[in-house]
């Protein structure tokens, strides 16, 4: 990255590099270990430096741009302890990554803006594409990814009860700690759900939306060009 920006200085190009981004399909805006390495190493040689996340399937699922901005503490700074980021919905198979690595950065606000190039190119898309879009269903788009939340929700939901079957054998009085951290992986797994939950009754009444626009319409002019029957005659 370094060299990179040499040589884009030595071509002429007065540009700064400021970042990097990426894309987590599927399992939200963070951090993993490899990526905190990146952003680390790169922190050292150039500033301002930070690193962007981007989640388009996410995005796709819930209507809206799932992207995250993190730069990284230095080496053997300890962050306060306080929640590292907004909550988000983390795979088990990634809660491990996650929780290893997410007192080594933190997140950045982040603003959205168009300009006028950005508008033309959006119309012009707009111009080409409405049509797919305008017929695109998310249920049917989105179908393996909804599949893969909700197994990864029951096995989120299996690993919760062994582990509240094991601490009904254990000592008849659980700690506090332990019995909230217990209530909060609950917690956790109900927002989830209740999350899916939503985008689903949104894809639905989108669904419903264009079929009473559309279909109905159709429909009802159908009915009205049956029911008026054909011109009569008229003889001179």
């Amino acid at each position: 990255m370094v060299d990179y920006s040499q040589t884009n200085k030595q071509a002429g190009r007065l540009e700064n590099v400021v970042g990097w981004y990426h894309s987590h399909p599927g399992y939200g805006c963070w951090l993993s270990g490899i990526d905190v390495s990146t952003q680390l190493l790169n922190q050292k040689y150039q500033e301002p430096f930070l690193a962007v996340v981007i989640d388009p399937t996410r995005t796709v699922s819930a209507g809206k741009v799932e992207i995250g901005a993190f730069r990284t503490y230095p080496e053997g700074y300890k962050p306060p302890d306080e929640p590292v980021s907004e909550y988000q919905t983390i795979p088990l198979n990634k809660i491990e990554d996650f929780g290893v690595h997410c007192k080594q950065y933190y997140a950045l606000d982040i603003t959205y803006f168009k300009s006028s190039l950005d508008c033309e190119l959006l119309d012009l898309l707009w111009n080409k594409y409405w049509v797919n879009t305008l017929s695109s269903s998310p249920l049917l788009g989105n179908g393996d990814y909804v599949a893969g939340q909700i197994s990864d929700l029951a096995e989120k939901l299996e690993h919760a009860e062994n582990q509240l079957s094991h601490s009904r054998f254990g000592p008849l009085i659980t700690p506090p700690q332990k019995k909230k951290e217990e209530e909060s992986q609950l917690a956790k797994i109900t927002r989830d759900s209740s999350k899916i939950t939503v985008e689903q009754v949104h894809g639905l009444m989108s669904q419903v939306i264009k079929d009473i626009l559309f279909n109905t319409v159709r429909q009802s002019n159908r009915s009205c060009e049956e029911s008026s029957g054909p011109e009569p005659m008229v003889e001179t």
